[in-house]
């Protein structure tokens, strides 16, 4: 039975509405009718507003702006969602594991880590996803669709949270900030990855030689150390690599592309981690402190080997004389003794 003034009920899921009119516009989510098109992109939509809304990203309007830290907004909706990046709001909880969240939405998404549910298929590859932003997003490896463009180096991405984490390399913002250091992030979850230094934790283990991780993408490439998987290759010199991230700083060798340049010695560098490093050199700073023997050191690799040196691991292991070493620069020059 409904309730109150909603007297319009959808036939397919028994949703109740106020106006017929908003019945009819619900039911475009069961026909997967979008009758509203963008004349750009040629992207489709189930209502005006909907439309009236994405048309901001190729106008770049954005009348909405943060009175903290001045960040603009297409969407009075967004605009709200930011603010609880600075209020630390996190207004809905699961059930289940009792985590927090500062958006409905991301909450119907993490439900579905606990129910399994994946409803969404790829007609091509019947890969299987829980939300269908994701199976629109993986169409786009079937398609190629870019249809997101950075306004300040012409670069096109496939999914718009990318393109707004990828802005952030042009404008310099870090709105994610670690409590205990006060180092600032661009993302949240570099930021989640961040305080792992503090807290040590190591959540991701290799099942070969049980090298331990703090983040997942860490053990993916890691893992291409056992099995010398290298799927990304470059079109111009067929260097191939293990990851695309790789590959696409490796580009630019051969664009001459330089984002980011060091203020001090106005060196440039084709990434923002290697600009990180390398100020370090500057200011003098070694973040990453042994447990053991209280070394410190400038970058996490530099103590990750280092460790070894404690625990006996070797990991890298010579394919001519079985060997083992600590890391796998040594096993290269290693290698060239066989070589000769």
């Amino acid at each position: 039975m409904h309730t109150g003034d909603k007297a319009v009920q959808c036939e397919v899921c028994d949703k109740w509405f106020s106006r017929q009119v908003a019945m009819k516009i619900h039911l475009r989510i069961h026909t997967g009718e979008k009758p509203y098109k963008c004349d750009i992109c040629d992207e489709r939509f189930i209502q005006s507003g909907s439309l009236k809304t994405h048309m901001t990203i190729h106008t770049g309007e954005k009348p909405f702006k943060c009175d903290i830290c001045d960040k603009r907004f297409s969407e009075n909706g967004s605009l709200k969602r930011h603010m609880r990046i600075h209020t630390g709001e996190k207004p809905f909880k699961c059930d289940i594991c009792d985590e927090w969240f500062s958006e409905r939405g991301s909450l119907k998404r993490h439900m579905k880590m606990h129910t399994g549910e994946k409803p969404f298929k790829c007609d091509i590859c019947d890969k299987r996803f829980s939300q269908s932003g994701s199976l629109k997003t993986h169409m786009t490896i079937h398609t190629g669709e870019k249809p997101f463009k950075c306004h300040i180096c012409d670069d096109w991405f496939s999914r718009r949270g990318t393109l707004n984490r990828h802005v952030r390399i042009h404008t310099g913002e870090k709105p994610f900030k670690c409590e205990i250091c006060d180092d600032r992030f661009s993302r949240s979850g570099s930021q989640k990855n961040h305080m792992r230094i503090h807290t040590g934790e190591k959540p991701f283990e290799c099942h070969i030689c049980e090298d331990r991780f703090s983040r997942s993408g860490s053990l993916k490439r890691h893992m291409r150390m056992h099995t010398e998987e290298k799927t990304f290759k470059c079109d111009i010199c067929d260097k191939c690599f293990s990851h695309n991230g790789s590959l696409k700083t490796h580009m630019r060798i051969h664009t001459g592309k330089t984002l980011f340049k060091c203020d001090i010695c106005d060196k440039c560098f084709s990434q923002s981690g290697s600009l990180k490093t390398h100020m370090r050199i500057h200011t003098g700073e070694k973040p990453f402190k042994c447990d053991i023997c209280d070394e410190q050191f400038s970058h996490s690799g530099s103590l990750t080997t280092h460790i070894r040196i404690h625990t006996g691991e070797r990991p890298y292991k010579c394919e001519v004389c079985d060997v083992r070493f600590t890391n796998s620069s040594t096993l290269k020059k290693h290698s060239r003794l066989h070589a000769i």
